[in-house]
């Protein structure tokens, strides 16, 4: 079986075949519509069986559908934090963009294989309509503390103010249009529909935390584990502490799927708020065990995805007496 290995970029895709144990030279196809039909064209020519990608934002996913869409060949998606770790085992000291490809192919050849199937449109629209809502949310921030910053001042002139006040409502307005239009694409699909309304089973859950959760949940592999999907967001707290010298805050690590920590964040914090258990465990991670907030939200995050995982697979919503048992919360 020979095996590929391609390291995807905003133009081009680098691509290394491993033949027998060994690799062929570096072949860079550009990342076009033609490109992606040459590059299945190359791998058929060398037998390729099976690719590895790493997963790199926007720019992997029309590749990576391509390739699903070729009967005869199987693809990986590969968290690059594995390749990362990979690439090290290896002592790889060079790096570029011929060489990651290369890696990529010897962590397919090596290492359990995980067939990727690409999701129905439908999750991809979802996802990219989260990802707006992102951007529009934190354009919609900054502009909101740009008003607060220049009303401090009564030299600031009103049309300033104004202005500033009229791309609020406008951005207001994009946000929600963009959540109707999120709204529109589940409601076409039976199985967004359940799963949307499992998430907003959970008090502090809300549309667009449902929105982003869904579309970024819904592009993972079907046969990932609760683990899985933990390490897929990156949620664990990292400490930084060496001696008596260096003691910075505790933060949450920035590997791992930057837009579900977002909607998890933001739906951990209401949740703590609305519902009584997710409060009481809240409180007990703060009083009992000694955590500060940011770790205790974290804590929270992570078991909300684990319930967010079993009520999806088993298609049941939100149950807080199994996420915390109220009697041992503190009083």
């Amino acid at each position: 079986m020979n095996y590929a290995g391609i390291d995807v970029g905003h133009k081009t895709l680098d691509v290394v075949v491993r033949k027998k144990g060994k690799s062929l030279k570096c072949k860079s196809i550009n990342n076009t519509v033609a490109g992606h039909a040459e590059l299945i064209r190359y791998l058929r020519k060398h037998s390729v069986a099976r690719v590895g990608l790493e997963a790199t934002g926007y720019y992997h996913l029309d590749i990576a559908m391509e390739l699903d869409n070729a009967s005869d060949i199987d693809i990986m998606i590969i968290n690059p934090r594995s390749s990362k770790h990979f690439a090290n085992a290896l002592m790889s000291k060079i790096k570029n963009d011929a060489i990651d490809a290369e890696i990529l192919a010897k962590f397919v050849e090596r290492m359990d294989f995980v067939t990727w199937r690409s999701p129905d449109h439908e999750v991809f629209a979802l996802r990219a309509c989260g990802r707006r809502l992102v951007s529009l949310t934190k354009e919609r921030t900054k502009a909101k503390n740009q008003l607060h910053a220049f009303s401090l001042t009564k030299r600031t002139p009103t049309f300033i103010i104004e202005d500033i006040a009229l791309t609020i409502e406008q951005l207001d307005r994009q946000i929600d249009t963009m959540v109707s239009y999120a709204l529109e694409i589940i409601k076409q699909s039976d199985q967004l529909a359940k799963r949307y309304r499992r998430l907003i089973s959970i008090k502090g859950v809300a549309d667009k935390t449902a929105i982003k959760l869904l579309g970024e949940l819904g592009v993972l592999e079907s046969n990932m584990s609760a683990k899985q999907w933990v390490s897929h967001a990156g949620l664990f707290p990292r400490e930084f502490q060496s001696g008596t010298s260096v003691n910075k805050r505790t933060s949450i690590g920035k590997v791992g799927n930057k837009y579900i920590r977002e909607a998890l964040y933001m739906g951990a914090l209401s949740a703590a708020k609305h519902d009584p258990n997710i409060r009481g465990f809240y409180q007990h991670l703060i009083h009992d065990n000694g955590l500060i907030k940011i770790q205790a939200t974290c804590a929270v995050m992570r078991k909300l995805l684990v319930a967010m995982h079993t009520m999806l697979k088993t298609d049941k919503p939100f149950n807080g007496q199994l996420f915390y048992t109220l009697e041992n919360s503190p009083v």
